[in-house]
């Protein structure tokens, strides 16, 4: 499942800390044993035939009943095991790790593995269980449960707007040197709402970053001016070192999703762990 999940056998090698031939021998064997071709190998990549797709969804099947099984008697009625989680570097920083050791002490039997990047992952190829996700980025193999919701706001250092003045309405922004978020879906616009009325503003920086902690860290320096989910500043909001610009045109605030793969079995330790986040995010930004 691995191997196709991940569409190499060199990546199943190195999650199971063994050799790409030993990998390759392993479905070679089965394969022989079933006397038919799994996968078709190529210099580049692995792809299913017919008949091993049919053997893969019936191994999914098979391997989320034996998880629903095991998890229904004795000591693994506990949730318990890896727990593999994703989110962005800043959001995984400054909201995420501080809250861990709350949910550890509560499920001690769990152990985090957590990724933090701000690139789009696949969650079945990487083996991730769960990703939080602020925003509407969706798709049809995965479900999304709302955790939270976070305003989404237009900040820069007391300092640099006493330089620049501050932006009154969103076309004064055409006037400020913007620090560009390259990952957000709209590019160079930023876009604003006025009495259900939507503005977007093309805006341009001499500053563009592809990660949320460097763009947090570039709107500390006094760089320019960024947008963000407000959770990122809340501190230096409350003591007036960053102020909020354009309150009156914020846009619809974002959501924040626990993000998993679609499957007939939700395992307890995801389950605890969404019921946690909710606990925690639901009230918040």
């Amino acid at each position: 499942m691995r191997t196709v999940e991940t569409g190499s056998f060199s990546a199943v090698a190195k999650e199971m800390d063994t050799t790409q031939p030993t990998i390759s021998k392993q479905i070679a064997a089965l394969e022989e044993y079933l006397d038919v071709q799994l996968l078709v190998r190529s210099t580049r990549k692995v792809s299913l035939t017919d008949e091993g797709m049919r053997f893969y969804e019936h191994c999914q099947q098979i391997l989320a009943a034996f998880d629903e099984a095991e998890s229904s008697v004795g000591k693994r009625q506990k949730p318990s095991g890896i727990l593999r989680v994703n989110c962005s570097v800043a959001f995984g920083q400054m909201q995420v790790v501080p809250r861990l050791k709350r949910f550890l002490d509560r499920f001690p039997d769990i152990k985090i593995d957590l990724t933090m990047n701000d690139s789009y992952i696949d969650l079945v190829e990487e083996g991730i269980d769960l990703a939080i996700r602020i925003g509407n980025f969706l798709d049809s193999t995965t479900i999304a449960q709302p955790i939270g919701m976070t305003r989404l706001i237009t900040v820069g250092t007391t300092s640099y707007f006493e330089r620049t003045g501050e932006p009154q309405v969103p076309a004064d922004l055409l006037q400020h040197n913007c620090i560009i978020y390259t990952r957000q879906a709209t590019g160079t616009a930023w876009n604003y709402q006025f009495e259900r009325e939507a503005i977007a503003v093309a805006v341009k920086g001499n500053l563009q970053v592809n990660d949320s902690a460097a763009l947090r860290e570039a709107v500390l320096a006094g760089l320019g001016i960024g947008t963000s989910p407000i959770w990122a500043f809340c501190n230096e909001i409350k003591n007036q070192t960053v102020k909020v610009v354009l309150e009156r045109y914020e846009p619809e605030p974002l959501p924040i999703r626990a993000v998993y793969r679609r499957s007939r079995f939700q395992s307890a330790k995801v389950k605890c762990f969404i019921e946690f986040l909710v606990e925690e995010f639901s009230h918040l930004f």
